[in-house]
């Protein structure tokens, strides 16, 4: 009877030290570490009931006299992350350009370009809705300007990395036949990097959805108040009308985000 075995593609058939070395490091640190965040094993055994005890508590029949206002909330909530996504991919398009070691019109265009990118993603869209309530007051705007501030740091990245990885032959071609600086990006990197910037602009409005029901927690729109607010006062029964509802929609997004991506993506193969 043969017997198979599994073997490491080295020469002895075992991992490679540094592999080795490299998790116990990390199995140790996170041994010495465990204390400072707090992590417990008796605490995590006492989570377990607690988490139990909510799940129970979740298994309520939704209170449907609160549809009405649920409505108008998650329609705030949209109109929210889609302001939002689409403010920001106007910035972004040319921030990623810039961003782009093949595409910017100087290194140190670049690298300033880098650093803003990297200043705006570098708080949550929490800490940012907090400075633009203290700036412009309570509301759905505020939340709208940290979603945008936040999403085009992401996004900013994520379109230069997508440009930096199109063909640069097609490039050359254009450059050419004498195209000019902005020709070159828009006719050449564009429509090459457009399948990739449509599946992070899809991913993004998901993300945004997601991001803009916590929002409401510090005034800033959107379902979270209602939600934190049905939490605190034990309304299950509206809670678990709020997470359905969340649910569906971002489900919706991904089967639309999916639909959207296979049709650029075949369509930019024929």
């Amino acid at each position: 009877m043969k017997v198979f075995m599994l073997r490491w593609p080295t020469r002895n058939g075992l991992p490679p030290f540094g592999l080795v070395a490299l998790l116990m490091i990390a199995l140790l640190s996170l041994i010495l570490t465990a204390p400072l965040v707090e992590i417990e094993l008796e605490r995590l055994r006492q989570s377990v009931g607690n988490f139990s005890e909510f799940i129970v508590n979740f298994m309520v029949w939704p209170n449907f006299d609160y549809l009405p206002t649920l409505g108008v909330k998650l329609l705030e909530t949209l109109q929210m992350s889609l302001l939002a996504t689409a403010i920001a991919i106007v910035i972004s398009l040319p921030l990623g350009f810039l961003a782009a070691r093949n595409a910017t019109c100087h290194p140190v265009v670049y690298r300033i370009t880098r650093d803003a990118l990297s200043l705006m993603r570098s708080l949550p869209e929490l800490v940012w809705a907090l400075v633009f309530v203290s700036a412009v007051g309570l509301g759905p705007l505020p939340g709208i300007m940290a979603l945008a501030f936040v999403t085009v740091g992401f996004m900013g990245k994520f379109f230069a990395e997508a440009i930096e990885t199109i063909d640069p032959k097609a490039v050359e071609g254009v450059e050419a036949h004498g195209a000019s600086w902005m020709q070159v990006r828009l006719f050449a990197m564009f429509p090459q990097a457009f399948p990739n910037l449509a599946g992070t602009m899809m991913y993004v409005l998901d993300h945004n959805v997601r991001a803009a029901t916590i929002l409401g927690i510090v005034g800033a729109g959107g379902i979270g108040y209602d939600m934190v607010m049905s939490m605190r006062l034990f309304q299950y029964d509206r809670l678990i009308l709020i997470a359905l509802s969340i649910y569906l929609i971002v489900t919706v997004l991904d089967r639309l985000s999916d639909y959207l991506r296979n049709r650029i993506i075949h369509g930019a193969k024929q």
